[in-house]
């Protein structure tokens, strides 16, 4: 048996005198390396992993649930699924109707583009582009921000890989992401063959955020809590790392 089988099997047998299933949200759209469906169905990736060895440690009965992002903290205020484990960056304006948990991982927004066309991450930079970003996320709002006035346009999309493919077809001439995530599109053959790497843009706290939490429903302290024990066991014991050096060449935990 396997690593992730082991951590899998170990989240679903812990704890058999709970009440019921704890289910945790992710995006019904593919978002690899940290979540995607394979060609069973089954939902892999690094996050999934982390979910997965989270409950484990926590010693709660999960259930993946997919919900569509744009509906994902409705899904969990409506009582829907139980948390929110999909690469949520921890901002000002989510915790006015959520809370988090302590991170999990962070890592820079940046700038992918075109080959051969000059373009820095900068407002400046990106004058007279088209911008594409997937709607309901921290690089919609940052770009809306700091872009909007001197771009083109800012196209919104559904999902990552819609504005990825545009990308790749010509019809947009960068899009901003995580930086792991646009990582794995430049390593695809549409990636290599049509973009590459602009740089990060520019720090904003206020809409960047501090970080990837688990997001929980106000006041569900007792599930935050249980997480947040959950995540610094899986950080001390090694397990953290071990699944992380499956997927990435360096620690995405961040500072």
């Amino acid at each position: 048996m396997n690593f992730k089988t082991l951590l899998a099997t170990a989240c679903l047998l812990a704890s058999p005198a709970l009440a019921q299933d704890v289910k945790i949200g992710i995006a019904a759209e593919a978002y690899p390396p940290f979540s995607s469906p394979d060609a069973s169905g089954n939902w892999v990736g690094w996050e999934i992993d982390i979910i997965h060895a989270v409950c484990a440690a926590a010693e709660m009965q999960c259930v993946i649930t997919p919900v569509a992002w744009d509906g994902i903290i409705p899904a969990l205020t409506s009582g829907q699924i139980d948390a929110i484990m999909n690469s949520m960056t921890i901002t000002e304006e989510r915790l006015q109707t959520i809370d988090f948990s302590d991170k999990y991982y962070n890592t820079p927004a940046v700038i992918v583009g075109a080959k051969g066309v000059e373009m820095a991450p900068t407002p400046e930079g990106l004058a007279g582009k088209i911008i594409g970003v997937q709607a309901s996320t921290i690089h919609a709002t940052y770009a809306e921000k700091h872009f909007a006035a001197t771009a083109a346009e800012i196209k919104i999309y559904q999902t990552q890989d819609e504005a990825n493919s545009d990308l790749a077809a010509g019809r947009i001439d960068a899009t901003q992401a995580d930086s792991i995530a646009l990582d794995a599109f430049l390593a695809t053959d549409a990636g290599k063959a049509c973009c590459d790497l602009k740089g990060a843009v520019a720090d904003d706290p206020e809409v960047l955020g501090l970080g990837v939490g688990a997001g929980v429903r106000k006041g569900d302290d007792a599930l935050r809590e249980k997480i947040n024990a959950a995540i610094k066991k899986i950080r001390e014991d090694g397990t953290y790392d071990k699944i992380t050096a499956t997927y990435f060449a360096s620690s995405i935990y961040g500072d």
